[in-house]
């Protein structure tokens, strides 16, 4: 397996541990009477800051994820793998690891720049596999 297909393998795993990051506290603070519902209504509470949080962190990810799958069947099937498109792939995984606790925390401005080096990095995977 490539090195850009086993970051893609430990992201879909990490897109795993944050929903159990999010769904853990969310279930504990709305009740499982709710989230186990068809969630016809509004939660009669909030989730608190820091489960907001994780939860748009986890739905951040469900976006990046899918620009990132899409650059490494490029690089895949485009047979375009070199040191260049491994390195991002690994820069895309290590951002998104560092995401999640800057954006629960709300580290400013360093999670926009965490998301941005993720974002960078899976936009070097396209442009090294069109070269």
């Amino acid at each position: 397996m490539t090195a850009e297909l086993t970051a893609l393998a430990l992201a879909g795993l990490l897109q795993a541990l944050q929903y159990a990051l999010f769904a853990i506290p969310a279930n504990r603070e709305l009740g499982v009477g709710y989230t186990s519902s068809a969630r016809d209504r509004p939660p009669s509470r909030q989730l608190s800051v820091t489960t907001a949080r994780l939860q748009r962190a986890l739905n951040n990810h469900f976006e990046a994820l899918i620009l990132f799958t899409l650059a490494v069947v490029v690089v895949t099937l485009g047979d375009q793998s070199t040191p260049v498109t491994q390195y991002a792939a690994w820069t895309y995984l290590a951002a998104r690891l560092l995401y999640i606790p800057a954006y629960a925390f709300g580290w400013r401005p360093w999670r926009s720049a965490i998301w941005a080096l993720g974002f960078l990095a899976t936009l070097v995977m396209l442009v090294a596999a069109l070269i």
